[in-house]
Order: C-alpha cells, then sequence, then structure tokens
C-alpha cells in the first residue's frame, strides 16, 4: 500500500520475490476467464485494500514489463543492534 518500506535486509529480499509472484499472478487477470479466480486467490496472500490498487494503478504501471517490480535498496546498519537495515520500494 506505502509503495517504500524501511525493514531489514533479510526481511526485504524475502519480500522482494513475493511481490513479484503476486505481480505476476495479477498481470495473469487480464484474462476474463481467469480474473475471479486469481482476485480470490491474491485475496488469501494481501488485504482487500492492496488488491484494488494493485488491480488498478500498478496493474497498468507494470503492463509492459516482464519482472523486477521491486527494488531493494541497502542502507547503513541499525545502532542499536547491528541489524542490516534496506528500504525495498517498486520501481
Amino acid at each position: 500500500m506505502k509503495e517504500k518500506i524501511k525493514t531489514t535486509q533479510a526481511k526485504a529480499k524475502e519480500l522482494k520475490s513475493k511481490v513479484d509472484k503476486i505481480i505476476n499472478k495479477a498481470k495473469k487477470s487480464k484474462i476474463k476467464e481467469k480474473k475471479l479466480s486469481i482476485i480470490r486467490e491474491l485475496k488469501k496472500e494481501i488485504p482487500d485494500m492492496a488488491i484494488g490498487k494493485l488491480m488498478g494503478a500498478f496493474l497498468e504501471k507494470f503492463d509492459n514489463k516482464s519482472g523486477g517490480y521491486a527494488r531493494v535498496i541497502k542502507l547503513e546498519r541499525r545502532k542499536s543492534d547491528g541489524a542490516e537495515m534496506a528500504i525495498i520500494e517498486l520501481v
């Protein structure tokens, strides 16, 4: 929903692969026969508000891309525990 999140590097890398899979699944919904079943599958993984945004603006934005929808940017370590931090954002 926010298009940009600051988190640990390990979580960002894991989230990147999940985001790519979700967007690829949503892109398959252009076929009318499969649209309803794909929306039901997406509801299991993401909130309803996010599905509306994904099917609207993001689907048009990523229409001509075949992958690489998210980007992980490394940041400096967190001072409290030394965890490697990163920002994950949609391209």
